[in-house]
């Protein structure tokens, strides 16, 4: 049971919010020349995420700020059951949309929305209240614990996997893994669902030729400088010429239609190369400082939901970020993954915040380490 609240952890909400603002100010600089190329705007992504990402998300952070402890867990199946319905609502004709290789998107009325983020919500939540149930030992038996939980992720992954995104199944997976594993899951259970998801994984990616294309390209960049490999080497040579202090806000040579998505998932290579190593070196560190003070919330979370639900979000915020900035410098194959609070994508900052609100409520009942 949740004693008194007392004051949010003000460090946490700070560090969301000085990453959110630098993210606008980096969408801003970094989006200036395609925005105004695509749609005679310069401010044409600025806009979109300030209008669909920015004022929801702010509306989802106090909303959740405000809510009552217990609504968490009571709303957990509801709105897992609607992320679901969401997920499924994008494979039908004529109400999903495609964008590039993947339908992910939901188009009605002229706005769209991605289900997929939602759905990190809801994973997190339904199991952080799933788990809590099962403190007794449950968790891990076959039947009580490792069964349902195949069942749950296989909903979820199946669904991700028909659109593809297999960028956001990766993150669901690690946060579904993560949470079975300090929910004290058999080892030989953990083992048994790495094994399955690795394969399962590895089929996804070798039923596309451009996913092996990306791997390919991973592992030698070089070999096709103008083809598979031109996203990743014109973000290596963003990267080099931004060397320690940059070549300035705004002066980014790359942004101007040579490196690809640099409103998404290049945005990390714009902002090395503009404000440089020491800065990119920064903004690493503010998510470090982020995800510690999250760990720390979990930690001291006044129930096992809360601490579940928490360390859910930790997981969701920092491999997401990883994944990204891991293949903006050549350490991981390119995912598509938005760099979370920074990255164009209005459900993406909203969910984002949504995630940031939840762990800011409860860290107001965090009991004494």
């Amino acid at each position: 049971m949740a004693s008194r609240a007392h004051a949010p952890d003000y460090l946490f909400m700070g560090g969301i919010a000085l990453l959110t603002v630098f993210g606008l100010v980096m969408l801003a600089s970094a989006t200036n020349a395609v925005g105004f190329e695509k749609f005679g705007d310069t401010y044409y992504f600025l806009k979109r995420q300030a209008l669909f990402g920015l004022l929801p998300g702010i509306a989802a952070f106090l909303l959740c700020l405000r809510l009552p402890y217990g609504a968490f867990r009571k709303a957990r199946t509801v709105i897992f059951l609607a992320s679901l319905a969401l997920l499924g609502l994008v494979l039908v004709p004529g109400i999903g949309a495609s964008f590039g290789r993947t339908q992910s998107w939901l188009s009605i009325g002229g706005f769209s929305l991605q289900p997929a983020e939602l759905a990190k919500i809801g994973i997190i939540l339904f199991l952080a209240g799933w788990l809590d149930e099962r403190r007794d030992g449950a968790i891990q038996t076959i039947r009580y614990g490792l069964a349902p939980f195949l069942i749950i992720m296989g909903i979820v992954a199946t669904l991700l996997a028909l659109q593809p995104d297999v960028g956001t199944l990766a993150i669901i997976l690690a946060i579904g893994f993560s949470l079975l594993i300090i929910a004290g899951a058999r080892w030989k259970h953990i083992v048994v669902l790495l094994i399955l998801g690795a394969v399962a994984f590895g089929a996804l990616v070798a039923a596309a030729p451009y996913r092996v294309e990306r791997l390919t390209t991973f592992l030698h960049p070089e070999l096709d400088p103008q083809g598979a490999g031109y996203q990743i080497n014109q973000a290596f040579l963003a990267i080099g010429t931004g060397g320690w202090f940059g070549v300035g806000l705004g002066h980014s040579r790359q942004k101007f239609q040579y490196l690809p998505e640099v409103a998404s998932d290049s945005i990390f290579a714009v902002i090395a190369e503009e404000l440089g190593f020491v800065a990119a070196g920064a903004l690493v560190l503010l998510l470090v400082i982020i995800w510690l003070r999250m760990l720390r919330i979990a930690r001291a979370a006044p129930d096992a939901f809360g601490r579940f639900a928490v360390f859910g979000v930790a997981v969701w915020f920092m491999a997401q970020a990883w994944l990204n900035i891991g293949a903006m410098v050549g350490l991981l194959p390119l995912t598509g993954l938005p760099l979370p609070f920074v990255s164009h994508g209005g459900t993406a900052l909203l969910a984002a915040l949504a995630g940031a609100g939840m762990v800011a409520r409860i860290s107001q009942f965090t009991k004494p380490l």
